[in-house]
């Protein structure tokens, strides 16, 4: 019996094998490969279609999940947005839970912003650092916050930095000056006065409109004289 089901599969093997070198023939060898090469980039479709498929799927799951830790932040209850109420999850069982998920992603924004509300500076710049968004508003505010860290921490350089990275990001009169006023602020406290008029000339020569003109002038002179200019 073992014998005729070696001769069975030895049979259907030559038959594959004649297909295939039929196949060969009526389309050539250039034709062969691009049938080959057409089935491989098939398949690798067909996978990442599945693997978005997934990801949008624990995206949206992700999504019914980050509301209730949303509303405890927004209501300062700082401990449950970060860790969960028991019923509900946190910012952080999102991040590990769903990790690499858009959800999971914003959730990087909001547990930076909670551990800055706590005054926990390292934590707060560790979740803001692994943040990025398209989102122009959202991403100038993230850098915003970790300058904040950073200045709590007396990093000032560090802090001007992001508070710089916050302006070219949205570059308008409605956020951007705010952000350069607190660059000059972080700059003149890390004693570099020439950068921290800098960034006051940035308001005074592009947001002549901003309600932080003024002060932005008046912030000018005063480090001038400081300077010695």
């Amino acid at each position: 019996m073992a014998k005729n089901n070696s001769s069975e599969e030895t049979k259907t093997t030559q038959k594959s094998a004649n297909t295939v070198e039929q196949f060969k023939k009526e389309v050539g060898p250039i034709g062969f490969i691009g049938a080959i090469i057409g089935l491989i980039v098939l398949v690798g479709a067909a996978a990442i279609f599945f693997l978005d498929y997934k990801k949008d799927q624990k995206n949206d799951s992700a999504q019914n999940e980050i509301f209730q830790a949303q509303y405890y932040y927004e209501n300062d209850s700082i401990e449950s947005a970060l860790l969960g109420d028991g019923r509900s999850l946190g910012f952080l069982d999102i991040i590990d839970i769903y990790s690499g998920t858009e959800v999971a992603n914003l959730a990087h924004f909001y547990a930076g912003a909670a551990y800055l509300k706590q005054r926990n500076y390292a934590e707060a710049i560790e979740y803001l650092e692994k943040f990025s968004t398209s989102e122009e508003i959202v991403q100038a505010r993230a850098n915003k916050l970790l300058g904040d860290a950073y200045m709590e921490q007396g990093n000032f350089s560090t802090a001007a930095k992001n508070y710089l990275d916050a302006a070219e990001t949205v570059d308008d009169e409605f956020f951007a000056p705010g952000y350069l006023l607190s660059a000059s602020l972080a700059y003149e406290k890390a004693s570099d006065l020439s950068a921290a008029i800098k960034a006051l000339d940035q308001i005074i020569e592009k947001y002549k409109e901003a309600s932080e003109y003024t002060e932005a002038r008046k912030h000018k002179a005063r480090l001038e004289v400081l300077a010695g200019n």
